[in-house]
């Protein structure tokens, strides 16, 4: 039997709900009971945990936003923290009114408070391409997700994890911003790949050019990367390294189905191999992480991947107390 269609009012009750549990689970003194009183609002019906899943994406995106001037004005300095719960009390009480109110979305919009268009794209069994909003093309690698909105000043792409490659329609007056992990690519129009396992990101530039900072709440446009040039940084990178890359070709064999080590440390090639893992790998010393592996693997058979390494490494496999796969150099007989 289908589920009796909810009139405007009730969706509307549901997404002020969302928006008042949002923000009040984001405040310190929230309490054990309302968390359990929230638990129950959630599970009562499928609706409720769409909605709040929504409210904090906007929550999220309330983040990035210019912080408002009322209490500047009034000559109150308040501390950090505070100004940003804040705002995105503002933010997600913003949205719930601009839901409902077509010319208030649009005044949104032309303050650049606020997108017009917010989506939310994933990769899960199997590769996909989309096409955003705004034209551009984004193929996602497996078990990758992103999501894109769209500001009157910019366009905004995080990259939650995973890797994509970007086309990106040129447009100089409106930028392209890919945020991965700390850091962010800034683009007109261009085709570059990116790269994210935990904190770690690589961005490979195939054709114009893009700015690259390992950080963005640093001041400056970042460094700029050209064509055949890659740039790799981790959290706590005050600047990304910058190199040329020779294997352009490689970084993206992804999106033939491949992954190609070419002769990396073990070291190195784990963060590939680990990106495509449930469960991922760990080294037991230094030593196993400077042996050094090559060859070319299905993307969808990286446990294959795995589980033949002893048989072309000196190499074995165990499970530490975490029941975390431990690779460890075989002792010479």
């Amino acid at each position: 039997m289908s589920q009796a269609r909810l009139t405007e009012a009730q969706n509307d009750a549901i997404t002020e709900a969302a928006a008042q549990w949002c923000m009040r689970l984001h405040e310190p003194d929230c309490t054990r009971q309302e968390r359990e009183a929230f638990a129950v609002w959630l599970n009562a019906n499928p609706l409720h945990a769409l909605e709040y899943e929504a409210m904090l994406e906007i929550w999220g995106v309330s983040e990035h936003l210019a912080r408002p001037a009322p209490a500047a004005a009034r000559g109150v300095a308040l501390p950090s923290a505070t100004r940003r719960r804040t705002w995105q009390r503002f933010a997600v009480a913003a949205a719930v009114t601009l839901l409902a109110l077509p010319v208030a979305a649009y005044s949104g919009w032309q303050l650049g408070w606020v997108p017009n268009a917010h989506e939310r794209y994933s990769a899960d069994a199997s590769a996909r391409t989309v096409t955003l909003p705004d034209g551009s093309q984004v193929e996602l690698n497996l078990g990758s997700q992103l999501t894109f909105s769209n500001y009157k000043d910019q366009r905004r792409v995080t990259l939650g994890k995973g890797e994509a490659f970007f086309k990106v329609s040129h447009d100089a007056s409106h930028p392209f911003l890919v945020q991965a992990a700390e850091g962010q690519v800034r683009v007109t129009g261009t085709q570059f790949n990116v790269w994210m396992y935990e904190d770690q990101v690589r961005v490979t530039l195939l054709e114009g050019s893009v700015l690259v900072t390992s950080n963005k709440r640093l001041s400056g446009d970042g460094l700029r990367l050209e064509p055949g040039m890659q740039a790799r940084y981790k959290a706590g990178d005050y600047a990304a390294q910058i190199n040329p890359t020779a294997a352009v070709s490689s970084e993206l064999a992804w999106r033939n189905g491949k992954l190609v080590l070419d002769n990396l440390a073990l070291a190195d090639a784990l963060p590939l191999i680990n990106r495509y893992l449930d469960s991922p790998l760990s080294l037991a010393d230094s030593a196993t992480g400077k042996l050094r592996i090559g060859g070319v693997f299905n993307t969808r058979q990286i446990d294959r991947l795995v589980s033949s390494l002893p048989k072309v490494l000196p190499v074995y496999l165990s499970r530490n107390a975490e029941g975390r796969t431990v690779l460890g150099t075989r002792p010479a007989l």
